[in-house]
């Protein structure tokens, strides 16, 4: 993939054999991307083009946000919610029970059940997984909320951002961790010829060519998951062939799987 020998994408298509998925193998041998790897005879690799690292709450506070002041809370990923409890943890700040909660997908929701009574405080998340069916959400219940957005370091200029603005409510976007390009996804691509690469998130875009500037697309097809993750793509020029979520594929497995099964 990294050599010069350009592979024309009609070549690859019908010939999808290896696929890169850039995020942590899954704990469960049961994820559905095995049953994926299996039914189509494919070879999957997972390696996470990032890692995460936490804003210690010493320096959250130079941000001078008082996360008690906030009514609502919006979570577009799982590592937000991680580190917003953290920082409260570490601040030894109390969340209110009438803290509202609003998610981008459901699987985001479910997981606040690690940290709060789940069925006694308010939760909502958007019907498909979009940023757009969120703000539906949100736009019925944002009168007299003030909304923190936790973010990651450097991401406080995005769509949700724009929207909250639009729309006049009042609202923080404080980040509460960063992420750090692995050094060694080079490596990764060098050793071999990926027929996908699927990407998550902006920063895993960016980690690509922090550790191979010259990555040529040639006829590898990439994926992305979020609506922020394929501007990330197409704006670093890179041809996007698997999008997700979309109706009914709410998933990158399930985006995959549409895009194996039309080979």
């Amino acid at each position: 993939m990294l050599k010069n020998g350009a592979k024309k994408a009609a070549d690859v298509a019908g010939s999808v054999k290896k696929i890169l998925i850039t995020q942590p193998r899954p704990e469960s041998d049961k994820s559905p991307y095995f049953e994926l790897a299996k039914r189509f005879n494919v070879e999957l690799e997972f390696h996470p083009f990032i890692r995460l690292e936490g804003v210690p709450s010493k320096e959250f506070r130079k941000q001078k946000i008082d996360i008690q002041q906030f009514t609502a809370v919006i979570f577009t990923s799982r590592n937000a919610i991680d580190h917003f409890f953290r920082i409260c943890e570490e601040m030894k700040v109390s969340v209110s029970q009438d803290t509202k909660y609003f998610c981008v997908t459901e699987a985001v929701a479910l997981y606040l059940q690690k940290f709060i009574l789940y069925r006694k405080r308010k939760v909502f998340y958007g019907a498909d997984g979009t940023n757009k069916s969120m703000f539906d959400v949100i736009n019925k219940h944002k009168e007299n909320e003030k909304f923190l957005y936790p973010v990651s370091e450097g991401q406080q200029d995005n769509d949700i951002c724009t929207w909250l603005k639009s729309h006049n409510c009042e609202y923080a976007t404080p980040y509460m961790y960063r992420t750090v390009s692995n050094g060694d996804v080079k490596e990764v691509l060098g050793s071999k010829d990926f027929d996908v690469i699927c990407f998550f998130t902006p920063s895993g875009v960016k980690s690509l060519f922090d550790n191979c500037p010259q990555f040529k697309q040639n006829g590898t097809h990439i994926g992305a998951f979020g609506v922020n993750t394929s501007k990330a793509v197409e704006e670093a020029g890179l041809r996007l062939d698997i999008k997700a979520p979309q109706p009914q594929m709410p998933s990158m497995v399930a985006a995959l799987e549409k895009f194996l099964a039309a080979k």
